[in-house]
């Protein structure tokens, strides 16, 4: 064992969980609430998946559903910060399920958060890169004349390698970057609202943004806006804007091993970020809702924030919120990736991953360089179905729908949430032998804890129901295009890790290892290296 006399307190608790401090511990408190308040990003989600709301509910999944889901998921951060602060590690949720629950808990729970922030990172920046697209056009007539799909991927392909190098860089930098992304969406929020607020020839009345419903999803339960199946169905599937936007706040907890007095200011980071995107989201939200100037209209046009910008303001003013929003979503991009290839190189420092030795890599600046790439090339692949149109309206008055951003969305959140019950789940059972850190929810943990594994259980079966009809199997209008590949993508996952567990990790996976008996100069990766090595995975040797 090290010599603790010689450590930081932040070191000291890390080493009784048995690292030795590798990452650079440079980040402020701020800077940690910063990052998971930036993937959070009212900019990015409020924006991008608007138009799950409207359609599926319409102004009533937003006035009234935002503020019910995020009291939920509040619920679900607080129960996670309680978490963090007796396990501040970068592994996070994974290291929580492993420590409560066993090396089968920590596997399952890693590999369901890797999948959802990897699908985070790709739908963030795909729909940075939309809106991007949607600002361009509104300022210029000639680049709206050729809308296409294949230009928004390539412009989410340029992202993707901005957001990789930005991240590859060095550690210092990401903190100053998110300190500055905080900034940029309290004021470009607060710019956005004053602009819909005073510019719009009129506004909706208090009753129609607060009881007005839609169904625009193409006649799922026969476009009905009154039965059960709307209130049961349609518009909970509406509730997508909030889950989505209102998650990755995670990122606390990976970022745990960066940050100075972690114990204390991760578990902050978690709720704080939840609780004042929560707020200035609902704002932001009413404020789209209310410079609605004509209701058919939007849903006509898909229900997206670009038509009701378009309805509301001139051109110029459209493209100033516009591009507001696509900064924001690239600062939301950017602290996606950071708290992925923190997840990745944790997870892989206890050999759970395929070439481990590789993503738990750091570079001289003590990043995780490896694990930003694979993770960039994953998200690249399952966006590619996003360049198949869909249209869920007719021939002469299309509905063009991102249906596979819209699954990649869902994968994300049915993959994180998920990920998150495990460990709250395992906590509840734990009772009382579960030793809490200086952040302690006390008694309360018995409800909260009941409440966050429901809410997330309800939402899970929710998210992976079919979106239109056609995407229905059986419908006389079914078509492989309209379905929501969330539940094949995820049952497919869920698959192979159950084989891979099956028929190989728990054979020798035995959860979080220890690195505090490292000789000096000697990290994880070196180790996992040797290891290989001398099991012959490296050289073929090894009968798998």
């Amino acid at each position: 064992m090290a010599d603790q006399k010689n450590l930081s307190e932040d070191e000291q608790l890390l080493a009784q969980l048995g690292y030795k401090q590798e990452l650079s511990r440079t980040w402020s408190g701020f800077s940690n609430f910063a990052i998971s308040f930036s993937i959070i990003s009212i900019l990015a989600g409020c924006f991008t998946t608007y138009g799950v709301a409207w359609n599926n509910g319409g102004p009533i999944a937003i006035s009234w559903g935002w503020p019910l889901i995020s009291a939920f998921i509040l619920v679900i951060g607080f129960c996670m910060s309680e978490l963090v602060s007796a396990y501040p590690t970068s592994g996070g949720i994974y290291w929580w399920a492993a420590k409560l629950g066993g090396a089968k808990a920590g596997y399952y729970t890693g590999w369901l958060n890797l999948i959802g922030l990897i699908a985070v990172i790709a739908s963030v920046a795909y729909g940075c890169a939309t809106f991007i697209d949607l600002a361009l056009g509104t300022v210029s007539s000639s680049w709206a004349e050729g809308y296409s799909l294949a230009r928004v991927f390539w412009m989410f392909l340029v992202v993707l390698v901005a957001v990789a190098a930005v991240n590859i860089f060095s550690s210092h930098l990401l903190a100053v970057l998110n300190n500055i992304s905080v900034w940029w969406h309290v004021a470009g929020a607060a710019v956005v609202i004053l602009i819909l607020i005073f510019l719009p020839d009129s506004h909706l009345s208090i009753g129609e943004v607060f009881t007005t419903r839609v169904n625009n999803t193409g006649g799922l339960n026969g476009g009905d806006t009154n039965g059960l199946g709307f209130w049961f169905h349609v518009l909970p599937l509406g509730f997508l804007l909030t889950q989505y936007t209102i998650t990755g706040f995670d990122a606390s907890a990976h970022l745990s091993e960066e940050t100075q007095g972690a114990a204390n200011a991760a578990a902050k980071g978690i709720w704080q970020s939840i609780f004042y995107s929560a707020v200035g989201g609902y704002v932001l939200l009413l404020a789209f809702t209310f410079a609605v100037q004509d209701i058919d209209g939007v849903t006509a046009g898909g229900g997206g924030v670009a038509v009701i910008f378009s309805q509301a303001l001139s051109t110029g003013w459209a493209g100033t919120v516009l591009f507001i929003a696509a900064i924001g979503q690239f600062f939301c991009s950017m602290a996606c990736m950071t708290s992925c290839s923190r997840m990745l190189f944790a997870f892989s420092r206890d050999g759970a991953v395929p070439g481990a030795q590789y993503w738990s890599k750091l570079s001289a600046t003590k990043v995780p360089v490896n694990a930003v790439i694979i993770s960039s090339v994953v998200a690249v692949l399952i966006t590619i179905p996003a360049l198949i149109e869909v249209n869920i309206g007719t021939a002469e008055a299309p509905i063009i729908v991102p249906t596979a951003f819209y699954a990649v969305v869902s994968v994300a959140v049915i993959g994180l949430y998920v990920a998150f019950a495990i460990p709250i789940w395992l906590r509840l059972r734990a009772g009382d032998r579960f030793v809490p850190g200086s952040w302690t929810l006390g008694s309360k943990y018995k409800w909260m804890c009941w409440t966050a594994v429901v809410e997330i259980v309800v939402i899970s079966v929710y998210f992976i129901l079919p979106v239109t009809p056609a995407g229905t199997p059986g419908n006389a209008d079914f078509a492989w295009k309209f379905v929501n590949y969330a539940p094949i993508l995820l049952g497919a996952s869920l698959l192979a890790l159950w084989a891979g567990w099956h028929l190989s990790a728990k054979k020798w996976f035995t959860g979080p290892k220890t690195t505090i008996d490292l000789p000096a100069g000697v990290t994880s990766a070196d180790e996992i290296k040797l290891e290989h090595e001398h099991k012959g995975y490296l050289t073929g040797e090894h009968d798998a």
